[in-house]
């Protein structure tokens, strides 16, 4: 999907296109779609209605999310005790290793601190790589450059922002900042020819749970002949009980949730 967006010339439309096809909007269609179909055929008008209404509920609930993420998308698992152990082990050993964190969103101007900012997903990213850091000794870098949905108005690269932060904010300075990517796919083709340069061989991609499946597909497909191995560690773990009322009701977090896992299978489906 990148390749033939490049090619027609929409690639800096990749988040209007996306925003036009996540919930709710392809939902709000069926509802207007129903309306118009009722005056000829009113069952099959309502039906259609109906349906665009219950699936509106649907995917606005942390439920149908932890529906969506557990049999369809299918993200890694948390970073389990026993993985931090051998990570330690491998430090100790003085294996080439490395955490990168993948960005998720700048801020170009946060005015309560006066500068530039992260998004909360890329905070919350990047303070699991610091963390993750400081148990196992890994050194840390960060890939992120200008999104496509910031535009060419905004200069600073999120990576320079995420080393300010990580120094400044968190006492961790980062080893590496990949400064250059826009997207997923060119996070895994900047930071291996990074990582291969420095001669790292064993790599463990920090990122949002929903987010990793497509990320680690994208950095084995880059790095196929780098000779580098990639393992995942997500941040903000499913953990939704289905068994619960409150998980069916919708919530803001839950349309974003159904929103973010929706994208993360479109870009599976398309190849992005």
């Amino acid at each position: 999907m990148n390749d033939l967006l490049t090619l027609l010339g929409l690639a800096a439309w990749k988040p209007q296109i996306g925003a036009l096809l996540l919930p709710p909007v392809p939902f709000i269609v069926l509802m207007l779609v129903g309306t118009r179909v009722a005056f000829a055929r009113r069952g099959w008008g309502w039906l259609l209605v109906a349906s665009g209404a219950a699936l509106l509920w649907l995917s606005s609930t942390m439920g149908f999310a932890r529906v969506l993420s557990d049999y369809v998308l299918r993200p890694p698992a948390a970073f389990s005790s026993e993985r931090a152990e051998a990570w330690r082990a491998a430090v100790k050993a003085r294996e080439p290793v490395a955490i990168l964190v993948l960005g998720g969103g700048g801020r170009p101007f946060a005015p309560e601190y006066g500068v530039s900012n992260l998004t909360p997903n890329s905070v919350e990213r990047l303070r699991y790589g610091v963390w993750l850091s400081r148990e196992t000794g890994a050194p840390l870098g960060y890939s992120g450059g200008v999104g496509w949905a910031l535009g060419s108005s905004v200069t600073t690269p999120e990576a320079q922002i995420a080393a300010r932060i990580a120094q400044q904010e968190f006492g961790r300075p980062l080893k590496w900042a990949e400064e250059r990517s826009r997207d997923t796919r060119e996070n895994a083709i900047y930071s291996v020819a990074l990582l291969k340069e420095q001669g790292i061989r064993r790599v463990l991609l920090v990122s949002h749970q929903r987010h990793l499946p497509r990320a680690l597909r994208a950095f084995q497909e880059v790095g196929a002949d780098s000779g580098i191995v990639f393992e995942t560690a997500p941040v903000d773990v499913m953990n939704t009980m289905l068994n619960t009322p409150m998980a069916w009701l919708p919530t803001t977090r839950g349309m974003q949730t159904v929103r973010e896992i929706t994208h993360e299978l479109m870009g599976r489906w398309f190849g992005a």
